[in-house]
């Protein structure tokens, strides 16, 4: 059945306004043309639409039936078309990311990806490196790892090696690493960091008593208000050291993973990731490079 679209636009103003006035205030058009329209639409479908009421209008049942699918038909070609900018389709790119590298890393270069693909609208997801692609509706995901997540294919960006990190009061009375066995050492849901560094510097690590976090942000924090010292990405957490917030009592650090874009094997890439996938590779290029990697 051929149904006009000014007549169903004509049924879905009225249905929300529930008046034919106010319908015809925000088509533009006379109160008579948008009762019309109404009245064609029920004749053609043989039932009526509306209860006329002394004050206003009601929805029939079989109104309160079509009045969502019409809505949202409505909804979705104003999405479809609001992507259309100066001759040129916008494409929405949605992106998961870990939320110590959107933080430390990635929000200060988003300003220049916006500037060099505006008709790409890049939409962040932050957690705290669980991540379900599939799920989520994500076309990317920057997670920390050793790059092996199964049906994903990931590209490696760099790594971000660990390092205690703390208040500068904290740092003050840390001359050696075996001091830090008198401090509470916060800890990171991967349960092995502390020992791994430990090792790394030839000294057994202490009993782990201090506070478990699920985000080195969090973490970070905590270490800032001197609640401890944290094993953290020192690369993720620059300006917070040139702010004088966090130090670095000691150079040893240890490499548990590295930084990776990643995607579902079965995700056919849109112009809009393979634009992000081109620039983000880049940055990271960048980056391994001033660190001399």
């Amino acid at each position: 059945m051929y149904l006009p679209l000014n007549a169903l636009r004509a049924f879905e103003v009225s249905a929300r306004h529930l008046s034919f006035t106010r319908a015809a205030e925000e088509l533009s058009v006379t109160q008579t043309a948008v009762s019309m329209q109404v009245k064609n639409l029920e004749q053609r479908l043989g039932v009526a639409l509306f209860r006329r009421l002394p004050r206003g209008l009601a929805l029939t049942d079989e109104g309160l039936a079509l009045l969502p699918v019409v809505a949202q038909s409505f909804g979705r070609i104003a999405d479809v078309l609001g992507q259309f900018e100066h001759g040129r389709r916008r494409e929405v790119l949605t992106v998961g990311v870990v939320g110590t590298f959107a933080v430390g890393w990635l929000m200060s270069r988003l300003r220049e990806f916006q500037h060099d693909h505006p008709f790409i609208d890049l939409r962040l997801l932050t957690n705290n490196n669980r991540v379900d692609l599939a799920g989520e509706g994500l076309d990317f995901a920057i997670r920390f790892g050793d790059g092996a997540w199964h049906g994903t294919e990931a590209e490696r960006l760099f790594a971000a090696p660990l390092a205690p990190m703390c208040a500068p009061e904290i740092a003050g009375r840390l001359h050696h690493p075996a001091d830090l066995a008198g401090e509470t050492l916060l800890r990171s849901y991967r349960a092995s960091e502390w020992g791994q560094w430990f090792a790394a510097v030839g000294l057994p690590c202490p009993p782990l008593r201090g506070f478990v976090f699920d985000s080195s942000l969090a973490m970070a924090e905590a270490a800032a208000q001197q609640a401890g010292v944290a094993l953290l990405p020192v690369l993720m957490f620059e300006r917070e050291l040139r702010d004088g917030r966090l130090a670095c009592p000691f150079e040893s650090d240890i490499e548990t993973g590295a930084y990776w874009l990643t995607r579902l094997k079965s995700r056919q890439q849109t112009p809009a990731m393979a634009t992000f996938r081109r620039w983000l590779l880049a940055q990271a290029q960048a980056q391994a490079q001033a660190d001399g990697v």
